[in-house]
């Protein structure tokens, strides 16, 4: 593992190269591309029905939205052998001396990354997306860009081959989310070029951080583990508003793909509907376990809230969720008081 994080580190783009050349299956991108533009429609169409926002503000919303860049996969550089291999020129490793392979790497980082002092910025620049390998996804305020990388859509998060109410539950999820991003306490301190600036008007700016404090106060009142530490709400805002308006965007975008494509048969021997599957894959990426030490840890410096409350919290501010599952009103996942800003 050690040795593993090392490469994947270090040797990103041709560890990439080689895993989508190898095991990134065919109309993988084109099948995420297609649940990345029915949850980005449902944004659109959650801004339009926002009663807090005022029209100026919301139309400011509505540009940064629709012209925010999509990257899914890996880019076609990554099959081009001198490409890849353009990247490590220079780069020499020998075979008999980890600890010389790990100094002479970490050297090459470090002149390859000074190398691109004031160099322009340049927008969808494909060696900036080569690390395709990882298990992650991301938002880029400055480049008001959404990425989901190859190493992302397989496993439990996606699999083109399977039902879609388990795609859009787990990898939709993760996509609403990254959306959402371009819209929480931070990323909408950006305006759609990736300017820092100020485009909300003052009453609305109002509305926002009173919704965002609804969150704050939620996640800030959950506790974990046997010190029942609280989860620090302010440091998690948003994470967790981008938690809470990804799983809402993924359902609707879920129901409007049911409607376009026809309803999906049930898992065989499986008692739960396809819509309830929804909620149950997306969940189900959320499961883990954690040490004592490193939990606390995530508690005292993470931006994220511990795995079960990135299920609870969500779920339970989501009515579609209770009416699903039949939650009474007043339950843990059916509260009165639910807090939503998107």
């Amino acid at each position: 593992e050690h040795c593993l994080g090392t490469l994947s580190g270090s040797l990103s783009t041709a560890l990439a190269s080689l895993y989508v050349k190898n095991h990134f299956k065919d109309g993988s991108n084109d099948s995420a591309l297609e649940m990345v533009n029915y949850i980005h429609r449902e944004f659109l169409n959650i801004l339009s029905e926002v009663d807090w926002m005022d029209q100026q503000t919301k139309e400011r919303a509505k540009e940064k939205a629709e012209n925010m860049a999509t990257y899914i996969g890996y880019p076609n550089e990554l099959l081009e052998e001198w490409k890849v291999s353009d990247i490590y020129n220079g780069l020499v490793l020998n075979s008999t001396s980890y600890f010389e392979n790990v100094r002479v790497l970490r050297k090459w980082a470090t002149d390859y990354v000074l190398s691109q002092l004031r160099k322009p910025n340049i927008k969808g620049d494909w060696k900036k997306r080569s690390a395709a390998a990882v298990v992650n996804a991301y938002y880029n305020s400055i480049e008001n860009s959404i990425e989901f990388p190859a190493g992302i859509l397989q496993g439990l998060f996606f699999d083109k081959d399977r039902p879609n109410y388990l795609n859009f539950g787990a990898i939709g999820f993760v996509i609403g989310h990254e959306i959402t991003h371009g819209f929480d306490d931070r990323g909408r301190q950006f305006d759609k070029d990736g300017n820092n600036l100020n485009w909300w008007e003052p009453e609305t700016d109002l509305n926002f951080k009173e919704r965002a404090q609804c969150i704050i106060e939620q996640y800030g009142n959950y506790t974990v583990g046997d010190e029942k530490l609280l989860v620090n709400g302010i440091n998690t805002q948003g994470e967790n508003i981008a938690d809470n308006g990804g799983i809402k965007e993924a359902f609707r975008a879920y129901l409007q793909w049911i409607r376009d494509h026809g309803a999906e048969d049930y898992l065989p021997g499986i008692k739960y509907s396809p819509t309830q599957l929804f909620w149950i894959s997306a969940a189900n990426v959320w499961c883990g376990k954690y040490r004592p030490e490193v939990l606390k840890l995530r508690i005292m410096t993470g931006s994220h809230s511990p795995a079960p409350y990135r299920v609870i919290g969500p779920l339970a501010n989501t009515p579609d969720f209770a009416r699903e599952f039949g939650c009474a009103l007043g339950t843990p996942m059916n509260p009165v008081k639910k807090c939503t800003v998107w």
